[in-house]
């Protein structure tokens, strides 16, 4: 099983490299968010700094759900998922794995990014430590509750804003113990860490459940 899943994890990355979705769209799409941003709010640093860590986490919630119809979609059309529902892995293990290879692809990119990004909303040092950290322990909660979205749309060829609908309102509890931890960084009077361990109890708890509940939506496509 270990190796099934080393497998899939990275014929997944693979592909995420190969149609230029991964990476570089969830990226790009981050800078363009930061760097407008200043525009449209106008150059008071100290409302930028203020703001900066929600503008982040929407950027990233956002930029994760870039890719996110095709996780199983893709598969769907090829015919390569009927190929996973007969295999001996069950579709949980197959679920977290394209999963993790999305992660990986899209968010960490987002999170080794997020210090520069933040520099450009004027947020320091504890700030943009504080920041990376929310992200990294947050984005998984997304990518994974997404999963459930992606797995209900796998039929749907334009199912994108369908699966945007479904999601947005599991991630919002994920969006505000996010911003409310990345605020609370670079803040004296207000505590990190109890909005930060709420936050990595999502992340954990999403992994743990949401697997099976997009098995489950993927097996009634096969009925």
């Amino acid at each position: 099983m270990i190796r099934i899943f080393i497998a899939l994890y990275q014929r997944d990355l693979r592909l995420a490299g190969r149609i230029g979705g991964g990476a570089s769209m969830g990226v790009v799409f981050f800078l363009i968010l930061v760097t407008i941003t200043p525009f449209a709010i106008g150059p008071d640093l100290n409302l930028l700094a203020r703001i900066g860590p929600a503008i982040l986490w929407i950027a990233a919630l956002l930029a994760t759900l870039l890719g996110l119809d095709r996780l199983f979609q893709a598969d769907q059309e090829d015919g390569s998922l009927d190929l996973l529902h007969m295999s001996d892995a069950p579709l949980e293990l197959v679920v977290t794995a394209k999963c993790l290879a999305h992660w990986t692809a899209t968010c960490l990119p987002l999170v080794l990014a997020a210090p520069l990004f933040g520099l450009m909303l004027a947020l320091e040092g504890e700030a943009l430590a504080g920041l990376s950290a929310t992200l990294l322990a947050g984005t998984p909660a997304l990518t994974f509750l997404g999963a459930i979205g992606a797995a209900l749309t796998a039929s749907l060829r334009r199912g994108g804003l369908l699966m945007a609908i479904l999601i947005l309102p599991l991630a919002i509890p994920v969006l505000i113990f996010g911003v409310s931890a990345a605020s609370s960084a670079g803040m004296a009077t207000t505590p990190f860490l109890p909005p930060f361990l709420i936050l990595i109890a999502l992340s954990l708890a999403s992994m743990a459940l949401a697997p099976f509940a997009a098995a489950a939506a993927l097996r009634s496509l096969a009925e």
